[in-house]
């Protein structure tokens, strides 16, 4: 059903423009001031009338010939007239409502005379208007009711008014009669409040403050009329004015004069229609005119502020206020034409499938057009061919214009077959030297689309070509099933699709067809009903084939079902609670009867219905084996059998009926749960994707709408979570998030369920825990950082024992969800996270090495030769699983550590040895092999596991770093205090190793003297008009920032995150920024710039034009020139201004700003973050200089430049002495423990370790 627009929401418009309400002029000024002018052959009733209704049978005529005396013959002959018959009439601005003001009287619309008509809008003397075509979607509204009433007039008069009546979902409309279109009001029904029978066949329509009383011919007429209105208001949200929820936004609004009527209308330009209103208040309120199709309307402009609105049934000649108001209406106009008849929901629907995204003859991208009879999405050059072969070869229609043709069913056509399946028979023997491109010239493609299907000479020949008995009934037989390519082949090999099914029930095939619930097969046939087919000869001397049905998903037998359920299954079911019952897979449909015997079944299930299969483990129910099936009325149905065997076959064939052929891949996998579900990834969060997922054990398996399928790895996941009150499942891996949204609440919360319990750990093995992206357990990972960093000073490390009780303990929790687990100094005992790694290996299954070879490891420690040792090592460190490879090289990498600090710990080789080598090959230790094996491994480290010596020396550097930051802070000053020198990673000119400093930063260093400090180190010569400057850099937000030459380095290291870093290099635009400072009288600054904030990750909003003023102490933001009050009002000390915005948010223009608003409520930190975009490179360095001004007074940059800098930049020492800090860059876990750690605890990421 096409629902009118309802312009019942505030304004959203494209350039704000509001015009307040005029003042109505009063009686006296319209009093007569020339004789009347006689009207010549009046007609009987003005089609001018019916645009807006009003009291009109009851005035005194003189009134209205004074009135026409006003107008000028030039504005008559441009106005909105129509000529009259009978008596005149005078036609007043207001809809005919029961509450109008008594001086609307005094605003008139004057009907002409004929004879001034000559090139009117309007229509020759029967005063009416053609009758709309079929094809107009003005005609096309969801009529609920329609038919003839009186309806009281307005001022309260005791007569009532014939009206021809029309409801539909979203408006009441009423008419002069029923041939008009354009109606003389209309009522929203989102406003009505109630509708009741009152008196003597009438009834009331009652909104907020008006009530409409209108009188049928009988009672049963009246009660059908309320009953109908009741049905169509009961349930909705009333309004008692316009409400900032309403789905569809005005695109521009306000006040337009209509010539003729000397008084303006309030005009409102929404979606595919323009509607008239009285007023402002009329809009709010819901009460209008009329509404205009857009779709058969066109735009011309007529003088400097004037334009016409011409449709085939009237031209409205609208007056702006101004030119430029007319150019923004005329634009606002057009742009409603231009969706009325383009619309993209249809072709991206159908580029959906990818192979429809290129032009099934040339491979053009994005074709617009189709031949819907023969399944193919064409570009405009290869369409205009397709129509020089005839309708009755190709019925060539737009995707973007022929909305009405573009059924559910046909648009179902096009994903199932796609241009790519299509070819496999239109194009199966197309020569190389013949196929087009898109760069083919005109003659090129009409000779070859003349000859692929005009003439069929590519196509692949149906077996049962040329027998047409054959080929008739293999189409009787195929249309029952959903082979919709097989049908198209036989149609268009010379099957009959007008042939006789020798079935009286049903003797068509398309009767056959819809009788077997196939609708795709039924649109196929109705397209191709008279279609002619290609012309190649028939080969006579080919024999008969006789065609037995394509193989289709079929199943029966005997199923034990409980009753529905709509809320997920928690308890386990005993077979008393299960029925027997008869089921069948049957061509897309699930059903299942009472018995085999029952011919009705109880109930049944359509494929399209079926949204997700679940197969619950063995023996969860009273019923071995069991499965759910989940619909999309948010129904769970749950089958049952003790047979394995059967319940296999279930669960394949269900699982065929709904998966779409593009996904069948998965239907090749041992799934847990297979289904479809919406989500969005990183490369797009405004639009939802249909994707199709299987879960098998700890893999998900996706394949989302480009039909390329992927492994998600459950267990290697960076976060699993569940966020936005339960209703997306996030999934972070690296490089990538995948966000799973809950479209519907119960088949999503299984899910969730078993999405969660998939990604936890699965067993003791080490390939069943949860890994990090380098394939090591958490717990492993999490246990040696916490050691390094908190225990390698520890005497005895791994030799003392924990608390039994805490060690198993934290175990139980790794266990859980290893993930959640962040050890912190303090709060965990690093004797207890020591015996936690060892229990761990201890109780692993299988072992580290294996049980299968680790008897070779402990042979291969026998070898007295080294470099044979060394070389068994390597050969069977290859034969490791992956997962526990790379775990051994980290576990030995951190052994070789602990033994290199042994004169802190007293931990050499030796004593680890043995005590990991009983741990590690799960024996008692009564011998010393084992012991040795390990000694071995970590004593040839480097050869054994080929490790770069740099590498290594770095991470030992790193761990001495700690060690001695470590020990100045236990001594110099208590771990709350952040204080001391810190060192940084800081890039010049680029981010990249050769151009990377580590750099001591005391608490006092500035931007500019770090900034010296790096161009010394390089002998960089500062030379005059150089503004080198030292930048905040975000990769992730991908913005950057140039401190402020006096702005302390330290707080913004503080305040990083592990995606920025410091960069040295010059300020391009630091001499224009101070050119244009100094040019400046009025500090401030004030214009536009399109706004948009953060939103939630799933809710992305976009730009809006707003008006900014800047001032010494604010930032205040305006919706439009003209306002008054400020929407956001924000101080500027607390803002910070960067330069850049991130790709992601889709910016309107390259030239943007990212505003950080940080400050401080009741000891609660607030952060907000939006995006400015500005029109010029200029504008955006203006407003950024602005704000730099007024953030420093002026002080932009150093009046001596560098070198003053320079000279001062020797400081003395904090009394908090000197910290070391490793260097901001590397991996997560190092930068973890970067600066941005200490801006709360110096010790803090000491504290914080997974």
């Amino acid at each position: 059903m096409q629902k009118d627009p309802s312009p019942l929401v505030p304004p959203r418009i494209r350039t704000p423009q509001t015009v307040e309400d005029p003042p109505w002029p009063n009686k006296a000024a319209l009093q007569p001031a020339l004789p009347a002018r006689r009207v010549t052959q009046p007609p009987t009733e003005s089609p001018l009338n019916s645009l807006i209704d009003c009291s009109d049978d009851y005035e005194d005529s003189d009134l209205f010939y004074a009135v026409a005396h006003r107008i000028s013959p030039m504005d008559r002959e441009m106005s909105l007239q129509v000529p009259v018959q009978g008596e005149v009439r005078r036609s007043s601005l207001c809809s005919d409502d029961e509450q109008l003001d008594d001086d609307d009287e005094s605003s008139l619309w004057v009907a002409g005379s004929v004879g001034s008509l000559q090139g009117s809008v309007y229509l020759p003397n029967t005063g009416r208007l053609p009758a709309a075509t079929k094809d107009d979607s003005s005609q096309l509204a969801a009529v609920v009711k329609m038919g003839w009433l009186d309806k009281n007039p307005p001022q309260g008069a005791l007569y009532y008014q014939r009206r021809w009546v029309k409801l539909d979902v979203d408006y009441l409309r009423y008419f002069d009669n029923e041939k008009e279109v354009y109606s003389k009001g209309i009522i929203s029904t989102a406003f009505v409040t109630h509708v009741t029978s009152v008196g003597e066949l009438k009834f009331e329509v009652v909104t907020n403050n008006r009530t409409f009383i209108f009188r049928a011919e009988s009672e049963v007429e009246r009660n059908d009329w309320v009953t109908v209105l009741q049905d169509c208001t009961r349930g909705r949200h009333h309004r008692s004015t316009m409400n900032p929820g309403s789905p569809l936004s005005p695109e521009f609004q306000g006040y337009l004069e209509l010539r003729g009527l000397r008084s303006k209308l309030y005009t409102v330009v929404a979606s595919e229609k323009v509607f008239l209103y009285k007023n402002i208040e009329d809009y709010r309120l819901g009460v209008g005119i009329t509404s205009i199709d857009m779709n058969v309307g066109n735009v011309k402009d007529t003088d400097r502020r004037g334009f016409d609105l011409t449709t085939p049934y009237r031209i409205f000649s609208f007056i702006a206020e101004s030119e430029q108001l007319r150019e923004q209406w005329v634009e606002a106009m057009r742009n409603a034409i231009g969706e009325a008849l383009s619309n993209s929901e249809v072709a991206e629907r159908i580029w959906a499938e990818p192979s429809n995204s290129l032009c099934a003859d040339c491979e053009a991208p994005q074709p617009e057009w189709a031949a819907i009879n023969l399944c193919v999405v064409v570009c405009k050059r290869c369409a205009g061919e397709h129509r020089g072969l005839g309708p009755s070869i190709s019925k060539v229609r737009s995707l973007k214009m022929d909305r009405k043709i573009w059924t559910e069913e046909l648009i179902q056509v096009f994903l199932l077959l796609g241009n790519e399946r299509v070819n496999s028979f239109w194009a199966a023997n197309v020569p190389p030297s013949e196929a087009l491109s898109p760069t083919s010239c005109s003659e090129e493609r009409r000779r070859f689309i003349t000859n692929k299907y005009r003439q069929g000479k590519y196509r692949k020949y149906h077996p049962l070509y040329g027998n047409q008995r054959e080929l008739n009934n293999a189409l009787c037989i195929n249309v029952q099933c959903s082979d919709v390519l097989e049908t198209l082949s036989l149609i268009f090999c010379g099957a009959d699709v007008n042939c006789s099914t020798d079935m009286a029930s049903w003797p068509s095939v398309l009767s056959l067809a819809s009788a077997h619930s196939q609708p795709l097969q039924a649109e196929l046939i109705s397209h191709n009903l008279n279609t002619e087919l290609p012309r190649s000869e028939v080969n006579e001397g080919m024999a008969a084939i006789h065609y037995s049905t394509p193989p289709c998903v079929s199943h029966n037998g005997f199923l034990y079902k409980t009753a529905s359920m709509a809320r997920p299954i928690t308890e386990r079911k005993s077979k008393d609670e299960f029925s027997r019952r008869w089921c069948t897979v049957n061509d897309g449909t699930f059903s299942y009867y009472e018995s085999d015997k029952n011919s009705n079944p109880n109930g049944a299930l359509k494929a399209s219905d079926i949204v997700c299969l679940a197969v619950d483990v063995p023996q969860r129910h009273g019923y071995d084996n069991t499965f759910e099936l989940y619909s999309e009325s948010e129904r769970l149905y749950l089958f049952g059998t003790d047979d394995p065997d059967s319940h296999k076959e279930w669960v394949k064939s269900i699982a065929k009926t709904f998966i779409p052929a593009g996904v069948e891949p998965l239907l090749k996998l041992p799934f847990d749960r297979i289904g479809r579900l919406k989500c969005k990834d990183g490369l797009n969060l405004q639009t939802s994707k249909v994707g199709w997922f299987a879960l098998v054990g700890s893999t998900l398996h996706a394949y989302l709408e480009d039909n390329k399928g992927e492994e998600i790895h459950l267990r290697k996941l960076n976060e699993l979570s569940i966020q936005q009150d339960n209703e997306v499942l996030v999934l972070v891996e690296r490089g990538r998030t995948l966000y799973i949204e809950g479209e519907r609440k119960l088949d999503f919360s299984g899910w969730c369920a078993a999405i969660q319990a998939a990604a936890g750990s699965g067993g003791d093995t080490l390939s069943q825990q949860q890994l990090t992206e380098t394939d090591i357990p958490v717990i492993v990972h999490s246990c040696i950082g916490y050691i390094t960093q908190c225990g390698l000073t520890s005497e005895g490390i791994y030799r003392k024992s924990g608390v039994n009780s805490r060690v198993a303990q934290l175990l139980e929790r790794f266990r859980c969800d290893a993930r959640s687990v962040r050890l912190r100094e303090g709060e965990h005992q690093v004797d207890d996270v020591s015996n936690a790694l060892k229990r761990f290996f201890r109780e692993l299954g299988e072992g580290l090495f294996t049980s299968k070879d680790a008897s070779s490891w402990l042979s291969a420690a026998a070898i007295q030769d080294e470099s044979k040792k060394i070389s068994q090592y390597q050969q069977l460190l290859n034969r490791l699983p992956c997962v526990n490879k790379a775990t051994l090289q980290a576990l030995i990498n951190h052994l070789y550590c602990v033994q290199r600090f042994s004169e802190l710990n007293q931990m050499n080789v030796h004593n680890l040895a043995i005590v990991f080598g009983p741990t590690l090959f799960q024996c008692d230790g009564k011998d010393f092999t084992a012991g040795c094996a390990i000694e071995d491994l970590v004593q040839h480290y480097t050869f054994i596991f080929e490790v770069d010596e740099q590498q290594l020396k770095k991470q030992l550097d790193e761990i001495t770093a700690i060690i001695e930051m470590r020990e100045k802070l236990n001594t110099k000053f208590p771990s709350t205090e952040p204080g001391g020198h810190f060192i940084c990673t800081v890039y010049l000119e680029e981010k990249k190793d050769t151009a990377e400093q580590h750099v001591k930063i005391p608490g006092s260093m500035t931007a500019a003297e770090l900034a010296c400090e790096v161009l010394d180190r390089r002998k960089i010569r500062v030379k005059d008009k150089d503004y080198w400057n030292c930048w905040e850099v975000s990769d992730k937000e991908e913005m950057e920032r140039p401190l402020h030459y006096q702005e302390r380095v330290l707080p913004i290291l503080h305040s990083f995150g592990t995606d920025s870093h410091l960069l040295i290099k010059k300020h391009l635009a630091m001499e224009a920024m101070m050119v244009y400072l100094g040019s400046k009288v009025d500090p401030s600054k004030h214009g536009m710039m399109k706004f948009r904030e953060e939103r939630s990750i799933l809710g992305l909003g976009n730009f809006h034009d707003r008006y900014f003023i800047l001032n010494s102490n604010s930032l205040r933001m305006y919706k439009e020139v003209r306002s008054n009050r400020a929407e956001r009002d924000w101080q500027v000390k607390n803002l910070k201004v960067y330069m850049g915005i991130k790709k992601k948010v889709r910016p309107p223009t390259c030239w943007g700003l990212t505003v950080v608003y940080e400050s401080r409520k009741q000891d609660k930190q607030e952060r907000q973050q939006w995006y400015l975009c500005c029109d010029s490179l200029s504008d955006m360095r203006e407003w950024y200089a602005t704000f730099l001004s007024i953030q420093y007074d002026g002080d932009v940059w150093p009046q001596d430049g560098l070198q003053q800098t320079r000279a001062s930049r020797a400081l003395p020492e904090t009394r908090h002495g000197n910290v070391s800090l490793i260097p901001l860059r590397g991996s997560e876990n190092e930068m973890r423990n970067s600066v941005a750690a200490f801006s709360q605890d110096a010790l803090a990421f000491l504290r914080d370790v997974r």
